[in-house]
């Protein structure tokens, strides 16, 4: 995910001071399997809320995080808090996810580092942190998660999920996964695989992180960190988030804070705007991220094949399993994502005979896009869970009629 948002809403507009949560899946079925094989336990999975659930519970909206996210998706930790959470342009009072409307729930993802059970978490086996010799998880395995989240808070249905990028793989997992718990999905800027360009990006990435002196084959937790490795890994992530149009227009090739090259290899002070940039972007990841667990995460967005896991290999298979309505939105310059992968999905939805809208959004930031202001994805966002909810509500009125056939 990208730093390069306009998230600084207006605090009056802002769901206000929120808190983190956290809950311990239940072991009274033993150990969380993973579709790895491997078993985890304890499983903590840090979460949050905004609005009230409504007396039907049929207003939940689950939004799903992207890779570098967390659940802190809008609002403020404390009066002195700088900035909201990530999608705070998105979730609020009167926004297209509306608090006063919808319960909205985030989690964060299982094996990352901002609360749920990672890499950085306590192997109770050892009294240390686990480094490599956590699990290796999977897209499905994160979803599994969240559905045990829903269930303790009393959801028997989501009204939606709604994610972009690796958000979006988990909607579309929770679609054909959990069909008769969820009426709504809304994948963005997402992709039902990866494609060899995807997971060789996501490799060279994990290879930096491999390659600092200090990352001691995931064992570091004791000593210096592999920043160095790590901050390279968000460098090349980060440009593959923006596009070339968005990299023109905010720097082009401006120097920094000089009248013309250096001509040399200035650690402190680079030669263009965008090189100082990219290091300052690197370095902030590095504040609030683990390495260990960008390798997992990356790792598990490249296992992702919803045909090949859902469909035998069919992506039209897969989606018969699904049984909740979409909308599934693309931007114009994502070329991580590109608008052909979302196309593929919606040609699938409806050959299996789903309901689908589909949009491509104008939009000059890339695959970030989806986290920027836009009022094309507001108003789309919007209407369709204004229009879920009534379609949810009439559905419960009307239950009891058929029943009585």
């Amino acid at each position: 995910m990208s730093e390069y948002i306009d998230g600084l809403s207006n605090r009056a507009e802002s769901v206000g001071i929120v808190e983190r949560k956290s809950f311990t899946l239940p072991d009274d079925g033993g150990p969380f399997e993973l579709e790895g094989g491997a078993h985890l336990s304890p499983v903590t999975i840090a979460y949050e809320t905004y609005g009230e659930l409504s007396p039907a519970r049929d207003n939940a909206v689950l939004i799903c995080h992207a890779l570098t996210g967390d659940a802190h998706v809008a609002g403020y930790y404390s009066e002195t808090d700088p900035k909201p959470g990530w999608w705070d342009i998105m979730v609020g009072p009167g926004k297209p996810i509306d608090t006063s409307r919808y319960f909205v729930l985030c989690a964060n993802v299982l094996g990352s580092c901002s609360g749920s059970t990672g890499p950085s978490s306590v192997n109770p086996a050892t009294g240390k942190p686990y480094g490599l010799e956590f699990p290796v998880v999977t897209i499905g395995d994160m979803v599994r998660a969240q559905k045990l989240l829903v269930e303790h808070l009393g959801i028997e249905r989501l009204l939606a999920a709604v994610g972009g990028s690796m958000g979006g793989m988990q909607v579309l997992e929770w679609a054909v996964r959990y069909p008769d718990m969820i009426a709504a999905a809304v994948p963005l800027a997402t992709t039902p695989r990866h494609t060899a360009l995807n997971i060789a990006f996501h490799e060279v990435a994990r290879q930096c992180i491999m390659a600092d002196v200090n990352w001691n084959r995931g064992a570091y937790y004791d000593s210096e960190k592999p920043s160095m490795g790590l901050a390279v890994a968000r460098m090349i992530g980060h440009v593959t988030y923006l596009s070339d149009e968005a990299m023109r227009v905010k720097f082009g090739r401006k120097l920094y804070e000089k009248e013309a090259y250096k001509f040399g290899f200035d650690l402190e002070f680079p030669d263009f705007q965008v090189e100082s940039y990219l290091r300052y972007q690197g370095g902030k990841f590095v504040e609030r991220f683990d390495a260990n667990s960008f390798i997992y995460i990356t790792k598990a967005a490249d296992y992702f094949d919803l045909a090949q896991q859902h469909g035998g290999g069919s992506l039209t298979e897969a989606m018969t399993k699904a049984r909740c309505r979409f909308l599934v939105v693309s931007f114009s310059t994502d070329w991580l994502y590109p608008t052909s992968r979302s196309r593929l999905l919606v040609q699938a939805m409806k050959k299996a005979g789903l309901e689908v809208s589909f949009s491509e959004v104008e939009a000059e930031f890339g695959h970030d896009a989806f986290l920027l202001r836009n009022e094309r994805l507001f108003d789309l966002v919007e209407s369709f869970l204004e229009h879920a909810l009534a379609t949810e509500r009439k559905r419960a009125e009307t239950a009891p009629k058929e029943a009585w056939g």
